[in-house]
């Protein structure tokens, strides 16, 4: 079991650097992570009159969501495809649609403030809202249409064997489509190089679109590499 590493002692700035996501708790709390960043929590804590309980809970939620990711994929290998579907729909799905809504704020903002010297944040923010729109379309469809079909492979119950085989592959050109996105978000940014007179909101945008794309290619692998060719 990782321990919690968060204490009041720790700059505000330096957990946002090793916790991307505590933005959003910061946020909420009115404490500026990004100017105001070079101070402990607990200074930023007494200055704004917050409850250091409460504060501290919700970053410990946070941290324990990032210990929880999925690393090792092997497991799923022997898991029956209602599991696997269920750890989609539970870890990647929910996991991904409330990263896109908090995060798209971050990326108005900095293309806002910052596009008229790095045009580059102009492209980023339509590719990520282009990528945004596709992705929840596409998971929506997987819930509600494919997946049940995927049930019905599995079970031996499916009507029509091709026309949920041919929706399986629409799904992987989706994925591919995807995938293409985010390397052209890669490619904009150079590997999500910072410039020099990067803010701290800057760095945050550029940080959690990286960790976006990693758990989207671990979803698109669970699914591509592990689901689906089951039923090809």
């Amino acid at each position: 079991m990782i321990t919690f590493p968060l204490s009041t002692n720790t700059l505000v700035r330096d957990i946002v650097n090793e916790l991307p996501k505590t933005s959003d708790v910061f946020k909420k709390f009115r404490i500026d992570f990004c100017c105001g960043g070079n101070i402990p929590l607990s200074e930023a804590i007494a200055a704004n009159g917050i409850n250091e309980e409460a504060i501290m809970e919700e970053l410990r939620v946070i941290f324990e969501k990032n210990s929880s990711a999925e690393t090792n994929l092997e497991v799923w290998t022997k898991s029956d495809s209602t599991t696997i579907i269920d750890h989609v729909i539970n870890h990647y799905h929910r996991t991904s649609e409330e990263e896109l809504s908090l995060l798209s704020p971050y990326v108005t903002k900095v293309s806002r403030v910052h596009g008229d010297s790095h045009p580059e944040l102009i492209k980023v923010h339509e590719l990520f809202y282009e990528f945004k729109k596709e992705l929840i379309e596409h998971m929506a469809k997987e819930e509600a249409v494919v997946f049940p079909l995927i049930k019905q492979l599995a079970d031996g119950t499916v009507e029509n064997r091709e026309e949920a085989i041919n929706m399986i592959v629409e799904l992987e050109k989706e994925h591919d489509h995807a995938g293409e996105i985010l390397r052209q978000i890669r490619s904009v940014t150079s590997d999500y190089t910072l410039p020099l007179d990067a803010c701290g909101t800057y760095r945050l945008v550029y940080k959690r679109l990286e960790d976006l794309e990693g758990l989207t290619f671990m979803h698109v692998h669970l699914e591509n590499n592990i689901l689906f060719p089951r039923y090809f």
